[in-house]
């Protein structure tokens, strides 16, 4: 691991010193004494009913093996309210959520570092899946606890009444979204169908999110590292604006995206499972709802088309995080163990369970277990193949939040307008890259 320059990581560690101090005694367990294990452990996620239920059994199926108590928030408007949190000193004492926002929260002084040797189970989890809690400074700052590549949903009906083959490259993807936007898909004889699913919004960069697989399967990138903790913006590329341009396309071909993309959030791109919509790059963690509402023959889950730069796609997952300043530290990281064990993975798949529970675990980072052999479904031996060949992760080291942000308002803006110059827009969206990265004190 490449570490900043000496200056550089005094200053990161005595802000995060000086935050630390700030924020002793948060977490719900501060009033008691956690020692004779008399508290309760407060445990944040951002997650809907359906996941939240999920979690809801991992938490009692450790309470009843440690008898330490948790009180359990499903937190929908995570960001805000554990601003909120922070900024009273009294985060919650463990958090689950994106690995990505690492390098966030970090640099905001919200969690304390991480010694994997001194995690029980630790070797039950990979180099590399331990290597995205990384920080700046070469610390460790979370526990793995979930991942998952993003993959391609298709209206297998639609494919199929039309007589089009299986998508394999950008070309294929393209004509299949005209051809679900023009053809009469299903039937009814109404122009009602549209191509792309497409979250758009620049809210918490959606756009930049969605983007991300086209644009590193175009031979694009966001920034890249240079070397002893330091990045550059490498937005402005050829590969990129060629993605860009294929996404441009995209948008100013009639049908071939949703209405009112540019600002839908996830939670309003419901076309795909309302049949409004063919083809939608996303996670797995939609398979048990789109089984139940769709239904599973009626979609299909296809290896990535591929770009001009290969089929790279967006890999995310979550990562375990310990506040700082709890006093229950010994309970923290008793869950955290408990987190990566293969009793509280499997729970956490939501393989056991009779309903279409959503998992909150998708691929497994515990090394004994194989979500396809689990879940009895090729649709995610299809995700593990893909994460396990060609996936790219957001940098998680450094506050990536704002750098996705720039670009999702530079796309939302070009897309806005099909007269508008990609050229152009990539050049100002990788200024704005290099400002941001300028402004963290992580460029050379």
């Amino acid at each position: 691991m490449r570490r900043p320059s000496t200056a550089r990581t005094t200053t990161i560690l005595l802000a995060s010193s000086a935050l630390l101090a700030g924020l002793t005694g948060c977490g719900s367990g501060s009033d008691s004494d956690s020692a004779d294990g008399g508290g309760t452990l407060e445990v944040w996620t951002r997650s809907g009913p359906e996941a939240a239920a999920t979690y809801e059994r991992v938490f009692e199926a450790f309470t009843e093996e440690t008898g330490i108590q948790v009180d359990y928030q499903a937190v929908q408007e995570f960001d805000t309210q554990i601003q909120s949190r922070a900024a009273a000193r009294d985060l919650p004492d463990v958090f689950i959520n994106d690995s990505a926002a690492l390098g966030t929260y970090v640099s905001q002084g919200w969690v304390v570092p991480v010694d994997p040797e001194s995690i029980s189970g630790h070797d039950l989890v990979s180099d590399a899946n331990w290597d995205v809690t990384v920080g700046l400074d070469g610390e460790h700052y979370g526990i793995p606890f979930s991942r998952q590549a993003f993959v391609t949903f298709v209206r297998k009906d639609w494919r199929e009444q039309l007589g089009l083959p299986v998508p394999e490259t950008w070309d294929d993807i393209s004509a299949l979204a005209d051809a679900f936007a023009t053809e009469d898909p299903d039937g009814n004889g109404d122009d009602d169908t549209y191509g792309m699913v497409v979250p758009g919004s620049t809210e918490r960069g959606y756009l930049a999110w969605w983007a991300s697989s086209y644009i590193w399967q175009g031979g694009g990138d966001f920034v890249t590292s240079t070397g002893d903790g330091t990045y550059e913006a490498a937005f402005d590329s050829s590969g990129t604006r060629e993605a860009v341009s294929w996404i441009q396309e995209q948008f100013c071909t009639t049908g071939h995206v949703q209405p009112g993309a540019l600002t839908a959030t996830t939670a309003d791109s419901t076309q795909f499972v309302e049949g409004r919509a063919g083809i939608y790059v996303t996670g797995p963690y939609n398979f048990a709802s789109y089984d139940e509402q769709l239904g599973s023959d009626l979609f299909e889950v296809i290896p990535t088309p591929a770009g001009p730069g290969g089929t790279a796609t967006l890999a995310e997952g979550e990562n375990v995080y310990l506040a700082a300043g709890s006093d229950m530290t010994e309970e923290q990281q008793r869950l955290a163990e408990y987190l990566i064990s293969a009793d509280a993975q499997r729970i956490a798949m939501a393989v056991d369970t009779t309903d279409n529970s959503q998992p909150v675990v998708r691929l497994p980072v515990n090394t004994d277990l194989d979500a396809g052999e689990l879940r009895d479904d090729e649709r995610w031996n299809l995700v593990q193949e893909q994460y396990d060949t060609d996936v790219r992760t957001f940098p998680s080291a450094i506050d990536f939040t704002p750098v996705k942000q720039a670009v999702a308002e530079g796309l939302n803006i070009l897309l806005s307008d099909c007269g508008n110059d990609v050229g152009e827009a990539v050049t100002s969206i990788n200024e704005a890259i290099t400002a941001e990265l300028e402004a963290q004190d992580v460029t050379q």
